[in-house]
């Protein structure tokens, strides 16, 4: 029962977020004039068969399938290297060319070049940054501030996201603000005679849009750098519709969960 609502939670928050990321989009783009051009996929030439297109996901794939439970269990990093060495051995098969293959190679290995030079130096940075929040007791002393609020079940759980949300914001971490502050919910739950669900829900929901509006959070820096703009850039256009999702998990929370345990 307590494992179910997160899905619809997350279903209507995500057709929450589409439609308002739509208007966003359009509202900045019209303000700021930006100019668009179609682009015409018959202009592209390619001589990669059609079923090349299912090879860039073969990592999530695998990441899948690789689990434990279907196969045994194998690293991010082990099946990344799988999936190099079956693109290699898919296209040797497919043009019996040693040269083309090792071509394909270089280009693979440049392209991960390029990302370390611009975006894992910046990740760790980022990383350094969030670790430092913790160590002076960032985290600590919001955790202490959430049980230093009123009693209602909603005010704790607007607090909770609230706080979960700028934790995330600020160290640019989703996993860092959930797990210090999903400790308290047990003694706080059973404190006010609240269903634990409810509260946790929002939280993890919080945790997970918050590192999207963080100008230090991995995926953010990775994209700002790859398309050479600011990342504070990035988190203008992510803003009002993390923001609308947060709304929309808020109230689906409140309808679906119940607030007492059954």
């Amino acid at each position: 029962m307590l494992l179910k609502p997160p899905l619809p939670i997350s279903i209507i928050a995500i057709i929450a977020m589409a439609i308002s990321h739509f208007f966003w989009q359009r509202y900045l783009d019209r303000r700021e004039q930006v100019k668009t051009e179609k682009l015409d996929v018959n202009e592209i030439k390619t001589n990669a068969p059609d079923y090349y297109a299912i090879l860039p996901f073969t990592p999530i794939i695998g990441v899948l399938i690789f689990d434990g439970k279907w196969a045994p269990q194998l690293h991010i990093i082990t099946i990344i290297v799988g999936c190099i060495i079956l693109t290699s051995l898919i296209e040797f098969v497919r043009c019996f060319k040693v040269k083309t293959v090792f071509d394909g190679l270089d280009v693979c290995y440049r392209g991960m070049a390029d990302a370390f030079v611009s975006v894992v130096v910046l990740l760790v940075a980022a990383g350094v940054f969030a670790q430092g929040l913790s160590t002076i007791g960032f985290i600590s002393s919001l955790m202490n501030l959430s049980q230093s609020f009123g009693s209602g079940a909603i005010m704790m759980m607007i607090v909770l996201v609230v706080i979960t949300m700028l934790a995330a914001m600020t160290t640019g971490s989703g996993n860092a603000p959930f797990y210090s502050f999903v400790e308290l919910i047990p003694r706080l739950a059973s404190q006010m005679g609240i269903n634990p669900t409810y509260l946790v829900i929002p939280m993890l929901q919080a945790s997970n849009l918050g590192r999207t509006m963080s100008p230090v959070s991995g995926v953010v820096v990775a994209v700002s750098g790859m398309a050479k703009i600011s990342p504070f850039e990035v988190v203008k256009r992510t803003s009002i519709p993390v923001l609308v999702g947060l709304l929309v998990v808020i109230i689906a929370t409140e309808i679906l969960v119940p607030v007492h345990p059954i």
